[in-house]
């Protein structure tokens, strides 16, 4: 059989048997997303990939896929070191032939969210309910589409099938972010930039807590709030340009945002080749 190796939360483990690789799976220690390899394999693949994993594994989580289909795997990054517009042209490139759907998408939520906030004298505070799930639905949407998978209009509403920890992922940060805002402007900024990866992280980690979450999100974002702060600069940038084609460049220019967010978001973690090494 060979002895396998698999990568977890960025750490590589291995050597060990298929009966322990198994137990792991069994115990919750490994994920159907996580990454697996042996000897004779070209590369490394998710759990899900593997019946008698996917067997022992049980039933999968239904935020883990929209449709059935798996969110794909993160296939490694540069540690947060590839030049911002690098980032975006990545983002622009993924889009190019395949822009249809993520347009459609953008353009839908963006109506859903419009129509919530003409509601009369509820249609801020209905917008506090929503907008965690919405901001989750997004990152599964393009996640899986950056990621090469098959993303659909529907990923919008996986935010509802956990519904109580986007919430309180979306209400902690808000909470934080004001917190840090009654120091000033900047550093309610610098917060707001370091908790905006919580949302991706809680995507790749549906079982962990929101807290840990956020955590996990301000340590990424270390040495890293100047480039997503440029990043966001350069998409405000464009948007001004939009002006002059009365706004329509915003059909192309929402979702280019969102692509570049999710590029940014893999070029935090470290390279598959790293991560193996370790």
């Amino acid at each position: 059989m060979g002895q396998w190796h698999c990568i977890s939360d960025g750490k590589q483990y291995g050597p060990i048997d298929e009966q322990t690789l198994q137990s792991w799976i069994a115990e919750g220690r490994l994920k159907v997303t996580d990454l697996i390899w042996r000897e004779g394999m070209a590369e490394w693949q998710p759990v899900s990939n593997f019946p008698q994993f996917r067997a022992v594994a049980g039933s999968i989580p239904p935020v883990m896929r929209s449709s059935g289909r798996f969110v794909p795997p993160c296939t490694g990054g540069t540690n947060g070191t590839t030049p911002v517009l690098e980032i975006t042209a990545s983002a622009h490139a993924a889009l190019k032939g395949r822009w249809g759907l993520p347009i459609g998408f953008c353009f839908l939520l963006g109506l859903i969210n419009f129509v919530i906030s003409m509601i009369p004298n509820l249609g801020s505070i209905i917008s506090l309910f929503v907008t965690g799930a919405f901001t989750f639905g997004a990152a599964v949407f393009f996640l899986t589409f950056i990621r090469g998978g098959q993303p659909q209009l529907g990923d919008m509403f996986d935010g509802f099938k956990i519904y109580g920890k986007t919430l309180g992922a979306y209400l902690l940060m808000a909470l934080y972010i004001f917190l840090w805002l009654l120091l000033l402007i900047i550093p309610g900024i610098i917060a707001s930039l370091a908790y905006s990866q919580t949302f991706f992280i809680l995507v790749d980690h549906p079982d962990m807590r929101v807290t840990e979450a956020l955590r996990r999100s301000w340590r990424m974002m270390k040495g890293h709030k100047w480039r997503l702060f440029c990043l966001q600069l350069w998409i405000s940038l464009l948007s001004i340009l939009c002006i002059f084609t009365l706004f329509i460049g915003l059909l192309w220019l929402v979702p280019y945002f969102h692509a570049s967010l999710a590029k940014f978001y893999e070029d935090l973690h470290p390279p598959l080749n790293q991560a193996v090494a370790a």
